[in-house]
């Protein structure tokens, strides 16, 4: 049995640059580590753990750079 596989995921932003000003079109203000670490994340392919106490923006992260990559957000 043949597994499907999904390919039809935005390409990675081209710098820290973009990454902050994408978030920043899906109304997030993203710090230069945050942009980083998304950055790194996309280029290598790999997930983020966003770790913090309550009320510090990590769902609205995960909004925004679903908004900005036009990608569902499964919570």
């Amino acid at each position: 049995m043949e597994r499907e596989t999904v390919t039809n995921h935005p390409l990675p932003a081209d710098s820290i640059e973009a990454v902050t000003s994408g978030l920043a079109s899906a109304g997030y203000i993203a710090s230069r580590q945050i942009a980083t670490a998304i950055y790194l994340a996309e280029k290598i392919e790999k997930p983020i753990l966003v770790e913090g106490p309550t009320g510090v923006g990590k769902t609205e992260l995960a909004k925004a750079l679903a908004a900005w990559r036009g990608l569902k957000m499964i919570r």
